[in-house]
């Protein structure tokens, strides 16, 4: 699995940083980067979970805690995280109450829904894809309540 997961990530990759979705100095995608800075709940196959303004699947990932991120600069390059310069704005369904945000190294800063780091996966090619979700048994869509969605996997 890992390996078709690289497969699939190098050219979606490539294709993230063509198209504007650019990394910060410390690997992080850029929120500004052509992605929304809004966070929105949307209906899917997995139930109700967050997407950013643009319709795309926000992840979290189990081995982050209290907020902070522990995906390595290898682990960025196949899910960049939610960065912007601006606090994200609640759309429609979402708490504002759970939005906070995590300094990363380098200074970015990355948004957090419910103390979960939020990350974007490269594999998911189109607004609605949630290619993302359960794999390495560690990556989950959140759910509007800031929980991880396990269902699906």
């Amino acid at each position: 699995m890992r390996a078709r997961t690289a497969l699939i990530a190098i050219p979606l990759a490539l294709g993230l940083v063509a198209c504007g979705g650019g990394k910060d100095d410390d690997g992080a995608g850029k929120g500004s980067g052509g992605r929304s800075e809004a966070i929105a709940v949307k209906d899917s196959g997995l139930g109700s979970i967050l997407v950013d303004g643009e319709g795309r699947t926000l992840y979290a990932f189990t081995k982050d805690k209290g907020g902070a991120s522990n995906c390595d600069a290898k682990c960025i390059a196949v899910w960049p995280a939610l960065t912007g310069g601006a606090k994200a704005s609640a759309g429609k369904g979402v708490q504002s109450s759970l939005i906070q945000e995590a300094k990363k190294s380098g200074g970015a800063v990355q948004t957090t829904y419910g103390g979960w780091p939020l990350y974007y996966y490269v594999g998911d090619a189109a607004p609605g894809d949630v290619n993302g979700q359960g794999l390495d048994g560690q990556w989950f869509a959140v759910g509007a309540d800031g929980k991880l969605v396990r269902s699906g996997t």
